[in-house]
Formats: C-alpha cells, sequence, structure tokens
C-alpha cells in the first residue's frame, strides 16, 4: 500500500493569513484523507465504486454544510473554512470533493436558505452528519447550459402536486436520500422541490461507463407521476436565480478543490525530479524540468491567492457570480494543465496508478465541464467586463 507523502505548497507563505481555526480545519481534513482515503481511492477509482463507509467520515470532518449554523446541525464554519476543506478532499481525488460539495452546496444550501423551518429541522441535521445524503436536480438531456429550457414540471393536485420529467447527471443520485429537484409549475415558473427516497414514481438509475470521476456515484432522476406535498416546495424563492445562488456556492467550493488537485500534482513532480536519476544527475537539474515546476508553483500561487481573497469576498457577503465564475474557470484549467505537465514530468510512471496524476487529469475532464462549461465561464466574464451578454439567460 502506497503511502501518502504530500506537503502542500505555500510559495508566499499564505499559511500567515490563516486563522488557528483554519489551520485546525485543514489540519483535521488532511489527517483524515491521509489516514481513511488514500489508502483505498486507486481501488476505488478502478473498480467505479464509491466508498460509502466514508460518509459518516465526511461528517467528523465538516465537510458536509461547514458553514451551515450550528443549529441546525453544522458547524458553523466561514467561507474559507470551507474551501480549506474542498481543497483537501480534492487533492485527493474530485469524485470524494463532489460527493461532499453537492451535499453541502446543492442541498444543504438550498435547504438553509430557501426551505422552511420544517425543513431545516428535519433534514439539515441528518445531513451534516451523512446519516442523510442528498443530490440536486437541474441539469436535463437536453437542457445542460440553458437550464430554463428545462421542461420537468408538476401540476396541482389537492395538497399534493405532480411532477413528471427526468433529470441527468446527478451525483450522488443512486443512494440519495433526498433530491432538492428544480421543476417548472403550471405558469411555467421554477421552483425547487424536495423529493424524497420511496416516493412513488421515483427513481435514480446509476449511469454506468464513466472514464472519469470513476469514484463517485453518478445517475439519473426520473419522475413519473411523482406525487409530492406541496409543503416540499422550498417556500423562499423561486425562478432560475434560485438553483443558480446554489451553483455559485458549489462552484466556490470547486475553485478550491481543483487547486488542490493542481497542488497534488506538482507536490508529486517536484519530488520525483528530486529522485530520479537519468544522465546520472536528478531530473531536476535539467532546465525543462525546472521550467515546467516554476510555471507550475506560479500558477497554483496565482490561483491560492485568488482563492483566498475570493473567500474573504464571501465572508462578506460580496462575492458576485462573475468572479465565482474567474475562480472556477481558472482554477481548473490550470490544474488540468499542471496535471499534464507533472505526467510528463513522470515519464512512463505518470500513466500508473502508483501516482494519480492521469486520475486527476481524468477527474478534471468532468471538472471543467460541471458546474457551468469552461466556455460559457468565459462569457461570463465577458458579460460582466462589456455589459453585453453573448448569450440569452434569464436571471429572474
Amino acid at each position: 500500500m502506497k503511502t501518502d507523502q504530500y506537503t502542500h505548497p505555500d510559495y508566499y507563505g499564505l499559511d500567515e493569513l490563516y486563522s488557528d481555526e483554519h489551520k485546525l480545519v485543514r489540519d483535521a481534513a488532511r489527517a483524515w484523507v491521509k489516514k481513511e482515503v488514500s489508502p483505498i481511492i486507486d481501488d476505488s477509482y478502478e473498480k467505479a465504486v464509491f466508498p460509502k463507509h466514508l460518509i459518516p467520515g465526511l461528517g467528523e470532518i465538516g465537510a458536509f454544510g461547514p458553514y451551515i449554523p450550528e443549529e441546525y446541525g453544522g458547524p458553523g464554519l466561514d467561507q474559507i473554512s470551507y474551501g480549506i476543506i474542498m481543497q483537501e478532499l480534492e487533492r485527493c481525488d474530485s469524485g470524494l470533493r463532489s460527493t461532499a460539495s453537492v451535499q453541502s452546496s446543492l442541498v444543504m444550501y438550498p435547504i438553509w436558505k430557501y426551505g422552511s423551518e420544517e425543513h431545516k429541522q428535519k433534514f439539515l441535521p441528518k445531513l451534516a452528519t451523512g446519516e442523510m445524503v442528498g443530490c440536486f436536480g437541474l441539469t436535463e438531456p437536453d437542457f445542460g447550459s440553458n437550464p430554463g429550457g428545462m421542461i420537468t414540471n408538476f401540476k396541482e393536485d389537492g395538497d399534493d402536486v405532480i411532477l413528471n420529467g427526468a433529470k441527468m447527471w446527478i451525483s450522488n443520485s443512486p443512494f440519495a436520500d433526498v433530491a432538492v429537484v428544480w421543476a417548472k409549475n403550471e405558469e411555467g415558473r421554477i421552483h425547487g422541490l424536495l423529493v424524497e427516497r420511496g416516493m412513488e414514481g421515483f427513481s435514480t438509475p446509476e449511469m454506468h461507463g464513466k472514464l472519469s470521476l470513476r469514484a463517485s456515484s453518478t445517475g439519473e432522476l426520473i419522475f413519473d407521476n411523482v406525487r409530492v406535498p406541496k409543503s416540499n416546495i422550498l417556500p423562499g424563492r423561486s425562478g432560475l436565480g434560485a438553483p443558480l445562488s446554489c451553483l455559485d456556492s458549489a462552484r466556490y467550493g470547486i475553485a478550491w478543490g481543483a487547486l488542490g488537485a493542481a497542488m497534488d500534482c506538482y507536490d508529486q513532480a517536484l519530488r520525483y525530479s528530486q529522485e530520479r536519476i537519468q544522465f546520472d544527475v536528478p531530473i531536476g537539474s535539467f532546465q525543462l524540468i525546472q521550467k515546467k515546476l516554476a510555471e507550475m508553483i506560479t500558477e497554483i500561487t496565482k490561483a491560492q491567492l485568488l482563492t483566498f481573497r475570493l473567500g474573504q469576498l464571501r465572508n462578506e457577503g460580496k462575492a458576485t457570480t462573475a468572479q465565482i465564475s474567474m475562480a472556477k474557470r481558472n482554477n481548473v484549467e490550470i490544474a488540468l494543465n499542471i496535471a499534464r505537465e507533472a505526467r510528463q514530468i513522470h515519464g512512463g510512471m505518470g500513466i500508473t496508478s502508483e501516482y494519480s496524476m492521469m486520475r486527476h487529469m481524468a477527474n478534471l475532464e468532468s471538472v471543467i465541464t460541471y458546474e457551468g462549461t469552461h466556455d460559457i465561464h468565459l462569457l461570463i466574464t465577458g458579460m460582466d467586463v462589456t455589459g453585453i451578454p453573448a448569450f440569452a439567460r434569464d436571471m429572474t
């Protein structure tokens, strides 16, 4: 069994800006990952199974809803702590971070922000510990970058609504206890509904054949005349802006998480460059290898400063959707580039499971697509700086 030797790079002394609480959160998450996840993640990835036995541990380190107030069972941490936890998880595997990110930002966040007090008391404490697992239903087979075009809908029927439609590419869906589903009412207005496991007509078939995020569970949500109590509709907000605000929280976590993958690849490449001998010297003594490593640490350092400042803005309630999009897009891109360069430094060994670069690389191909594609995030920044939208989007 290989040893997890990870040491995080900190070229600009970012640790000096972290509070003692931030460091405690990070150290606890890192220790848990090294002990519980690193030894089994390659096997889980190769077998394409999510290690469900890790769910209680994720709850114990505060990975589920870190910012959820203690009154609802959450740790009550700040946004930087949330980012740090996501970074430590994705440093190991993007699929692991995806599971925690969905639970936190796409399930617990909308219940906390838009749910009734009854919803919060019923679901949040159990979601925080992992006793319950949730998923988020927005993307449909024909509507990804244009979620407002969704056809999933519901009609009123007494004290209930009748839900029909389908969602696709849904993390956690095969074993989720509750799904936060976004659907249109008879007037075409988008609302969030809490659809619970066991409701007649509700099924969650698992998707197979993935070559990315293999250590996470992905499936569909199928609604065939599902009767949902009206009391399960989130009352706090309707319209497309509601699910998009959840995606802001998720994308923020991704910005930190993808950076973790980049840091892991750099750490391994640096160590390998000092240990691998060719032509009687370590390969780290060659100019081209040093060029690769210097560019890696430069991009990592820029991304660290970007995410830390974004975390401060999130804590202050000032971070904009466009700022979050910039960080998500930048950090996933640099992570992919660094994974590829690190693989080259490792030569042929880089394609084996002895090192994590190829696994990170494959995973990041999903991360660069979900929660807003790479190009869509570029257009969000473009619209923000020019004031001119390059695509149609209803933000109401």
